[in-house]
């Protein structure tokens, strides 16, 4: 006899909390994160002088913060300026809070 695998739709807030987790699922991420709250903006090259990384391991860890939409950044030829999206920033915390209190 098969068994029938139920397909299950996730809501919008599941696959957001999940893509939040999987963005924050590396310390330096955390840390990058860490120093923009502090900082409010910074460029890539401010971080590279925070964080004992090669330039180009700490642009593909904000790579994968903007594309889960935690920061932002801002074209200042030559630099790009990152920041927190305090929107999404918000919503993030607000789903992982509704996720532990439950």
């Amino acid at each position: 006899m098969k068994r029938t695998i139920e397909i299950i739709e996730y809501k919008d807030d599941t696959e957001a909390l999940a893509m939040f987790a999987k963005a924050l699922a590396h310390p330096t991420r955390i840390a990058i994160l860490q120093y923009l709250e502090n900082e409010s903006c910074c460029f890539t090259g401010d971080l590279v002088d925070v964080l004992p990384l090669a330039q180009s391991t700490v642009s593909q860890h904000l790579k994968e913060l903007k594309n889960a939409g935690l920061i932002q950044g801002e074209l200042k030829p030559p630099k790009i300026k990152y920041c927190v999206d305090q929107e999404v920033w918000n919503r993030a915390k607000a789903l992982f809070a509704d996720f532990f209190n439950k």
